[in-house]
């Protein structure tokens, strides 16, 4: 329309300096207005037909949308921007798909593991006179099965609980000690604690579930009347060792790796292979470094080095 304007007013104006005639004025006027409604239709035309494809979205599959075609540099461009868009969208379902199926493989384990000391329990309560440490070694398992699907989930949550503070370790190491201490009972192990006189700056709640399930891997695979042992190496690094059937050689590269489980698990047949995974990925967060040492028949230790820590005198 600015330039139909335009178009009359020159033409006005060279009527105007050559002094020509209204009807040649007219002539031109009328010539310039139809050329315009011309390109007026097409472009209508043009702009409708788009204008329907973008409200065809609203019902179409998505493949036909992103096959729209607008030969246009605005449609092309539009065009790619859907295909990113879609891209995204589908990397998002596979994803959401992996961590799903990554749940349930977590929690169909689970409970295949949680029903060992429930079904145990089972056998045990129908004896005439059931041991009160039998069962109270499964419900210590159940418990400790529990804690370790909430440590998972609250892992894997966009937002985690980590408060990070100057800790006592001695204390930690303790509260770990009481969690286990009927099991150190029942099997005659004996323990041996040097205290560390070391505040490390962490997370209390996790640290205990870390020295928690580092125990209990040694109360598991230490027969009766073993020993372990926990104690300060150098400055910043504390070792928990035990003197039982260790991991063999070739599985050490692998131990922290989410469900493998190894020689000793597929002898055991009820590890799971996600407590050490948890291990590593709790001590990652707290800026603590995980290690483990073993030789096979003799002994594992497993070394908890804290960054920030320092040594005070008692």
């Amino acid at each position: 329309m600015l330039f139909l304007f335009l178009s009359f007013l020159i033409l006005s104006f060279l009527s105007f300096l050559y002094q020509l005639d209204i009807e040649i004025l007219l002539y031109g006027t009328l010539l310039c207005l139809f050329f315009f409604l011309v390109l007026m239709g097409m472009d209508f035309f043009r702009y409708k037909k788009r204008h329907d494809q973008r409200v065809a979205i609203k019902t179409e599959a998505i493949d036909q949308v992103l096959n729209l075609q607008d030969p246009t540099l605005a449609g092309i461009e539009y065009q790619m921007l859907l295909q990113k868009v879609e891209q995204a969208r589908l990397d998002a379902i596979n994803q959401n798909e992996e961590e799903f199926q990554e749940h349930m493989d977590y929690f169909t384990l689970w409970i295949h593991q949680v029903k060992l000391p429930i079904s145990a329990m089972q056998l045990l309560l129908e004896e005439q006179n059931p041991s009160k440490e039998n069962l109270k070694s499964q419900l210590l398992r159940i418990n400790q099965y529990t804690d370790m699907v909430l440590a998972y989930l609250r892992m894997n949550a966009s937002e985690t609980d980590f408060v990070f503070k100057e800790i006592d370790l001695d204390d930690a190491i303790r509260q770990s000690i009481r969690y286990f201490a009927s099991e150190f009972i029942a099997r005659n192990i004996s323990l041996t604690f040097k205290e560390t006189h070391l505040f490390v700056l962490s997370d209390e709640k996790w640290l205990v579930l870390v020295l928690e399930q580092i125990l209990s891997n040694a109360l598991k695979y230490t027969k009766q009347h073993g020993q372990i042992k926990i104690y300060l190496q150098g400055d910043r690094k504390l070792i928990i060792e035990d003197n039982g059937i260790g991991i063999q050689a070739s599985d050490l590269p692998r131990i922290f790796e989410k469900g493998y489980t190894g020689y000793n698990g597929r002898q055991d047949k009820k590890a799971s292979g996600l407590g050490l995974y948890l291990c590593k990925e709790i001590c990652q967060k707290l800026s603590c470094e995980i290690s483990i040492d073993s030789q096979p028949g003799c002994y594992t230790k497993v070394g908890l080095k804290f960054d920030q820590s320092y040594k005070t005198v008692r």
